[in-house]
């Protein structure tokens, strides 16, 4: 089958939307016809050549939504006609971490073991076992999650990442209690999701940290209750000065760089909880003054917001459904494929909370 698809041939280079060659899904996994994707910065990283596993030529898109195609043999969660949100974390269900319920810790994630992406006699990567800036693409069964039929596929398309990490970060990793004060670190597409995720959990105080007043205003418009613009003011004080001289009883980075996970943890108050939200390098170094530690505070990480994407994605798209998280604002601008490139630039020079890639 044929498809429109955006590809990566070489880092630091421009996507290249161009028709390609998608074969049909082989056993346990789903072709899927892609309604709309929404554009993550893990994307652009993997541009710059940040991730050693993503490889070129590659069709990128981690975070999309559409309608079965068709399935391979043996599969049984989904059907032709089923409305889809996909996950980049397609559990095996049986590994140590799945046996406890912690799926997205899953030892052995049912990734694409070969390529269904062809240009002429080339090879094209799946990314993530995803790939959803294609209109068509093929997905490992558990990394296809059914969802209702009535919820519209270009809002359902950010569930797929950066909602239900945000979200979940707040949820499930730091188990935000009500009341508490909460201090969020970079307010794009997730950190806006971290303020939803503390708004529904009942947070108190709601500071969001950015270095751009369009954001901060975006941010209000969620939820937060404080905003501090970090060129402006000493993020850290400001944030000590809004929680009686303590610091905050929670915060997350959202950015992922070692400057802001510092300052995420020299944020809290003793025995408060810091999260890391963003996607550093592997290899990136944290320094942490040892007299923080003594005040039991805590800095931990979080994979996917820590949900189940089978239990958890169709309970976020209930929740937006039943008018109690926002997606419909999220959604800055709307791009064709063809302008893939130009809705890059848009998230990279902060424009947007999120761009969206309609099919």
């Amino acid at each position: 089958m044929k498809s429109k698809a955006a590809v990566l041939y070489e880092y630091h280079a421009p996507l290249a939307v161009e028709e390609i060659e998608v074969l049909g899904p082989q056993e346990g996994e789903v072709l899927v016809k892609i309604a709309a994707s929404g554009v993550c910065r893990t994307n652009w990283r993997i541009i710059q050549g940040d991730y050693d596993w993503c490889v070129p030529p590659m069709v990128l898109g981690d975070e999309g939504a559409g309608v079965v195609e068709d399935v391979g043999k043996g599969v049984t969660r989904v059907k032709p006609g089923d409305h889809v949100v996909l996950s980049w974390i397609p559990y095996c269900g049986n590994c140590y971490y799945c046996d406890r319920g912690i799926t997205n810790l899953c030892e052995n994630p049912h990734m694409m073991t070969s390529s269904r992406f062809r240009k002429g006699n080339e090879v094209l990567n799946h990314l993530a076992g995803l790939s959803t800036f294609s209109e068509y693409t093929v997905a490992p069964e558990e990394g296809v999650i059914p969802i209702r039929s009535d919820a519209p596929l270009d809002k359902a398309a950010l569930v797929g990442c950066g909602v239900p990490t945000g979200w979940g970060a707040v949820i499930k990793a730091a188990k935000v209690e009500p009341g508490s004060s909460v201090a969020v670190i970079g307010v794009g597409g997730v950190g806006l999701n971290v303020i939803q995720g503390a708004v529904l959990a009942g947070a108190e105080k709601i500071i969001a940290v950015d270095i751009k007043d369009n954001k901060l205003e975006m941010a209000r418009q969620f939820g937060a209750t404080h905003t501090i613009n970090a060129n402006q003011e000493d993020s850290v004080e400001r944030i000590r000065e809004l929680t009686d001289g303590r610091g905050a009883d929670y915060a997350f980075d959202v950015i992922g760089t070692p400057e802001v996970i510092e300052k995420a943890y020299a944020s809290l108050r003793p025995g408060g909880t810091a999260v890391m939200v963003g996607w550093p390098s592997e290899d990136t170094e944290v320094k942490v003054k040892v007299g923080l530690l003594f005040g039991e505070r805590k800095l931990v990480g979080t994979s996917l917001g820590s949900i189940q994407p089978g239990a958890d994605i169709p309970k976020i798209i209930n929740l937006y459904m039943a008018g109690k998280l926002k997606l419909d604002e999220l959604i800055t601008k709307r791009f064709p494929l063809d302008n893939v490139n130009d809705a890059m630039n848009a998230m990279v020079n902060g424009e947007v909370a999120r761009a969206l890639i309609e099919f």
